[in-house]
């Protein structure tokens, strides 16, 4: 008995996509760079917390009186400080700024890997079509 003949269109296990030593080196680089990316976005999300307790702090410090209160704990490390007010006040804005411009920074980064990432997802998807997934799983 003759075995059905297989339509062009339909999938087969032993198709003629071949991965060369190459293609394997891109899917393994687009897997790196996915992995930082992901890293990139963990680390922005910290940043932004820590921007919120900055700002969550300096809205509070807008409320005390400096007579009430001559002298402020302010975490160095990990030893307290005594700042007056006004001193306080400028260190947490120095440090907004900071943060500010580290987020910048990973958010550059992001934005650079992101696109090194499309390049190669582009050039895969068109040598392996459906024969590869490289979308995110959520």
């Amino acid at each position: 008995m003759a075995s059905p003949a297989v339509s062009k269109g339909t999938f087969q296990p032993d198709s003629d996509v071949h991965i060369t030593f190459e293609d394997q080196q891109k899917i393994n680089k687009f897997a790196r760079l996915n992995a930082r990316v992901e890293e990139y976005r963990d680390e922005l999300r910290s940043k932004q917390t820590t921007l919120k307790n900055l700002e969550d702090a300096a809205e509070e410090l807008v409320l005390l009186d400096e007579d009430d209160c001559p002298n402020l704990p302010y975490l160095t490390g990990e030893t307290f400080v005594y700042y007056n007010l006004e001193t306080t006040q400028n260190n947490i804005e120095k440090l907004k700024i900071t943060v500010q411009k580290e987020m910048k920074d990973i958010e550059s980064k992001i934005a650079e890997t992101s696109s090194t990432m499309s390049d190669l997802k582009s050039h895969l998807y068109a040598k392996f079509g459906n024969n590869i997934n490289l979308e995110a799983e959520d």
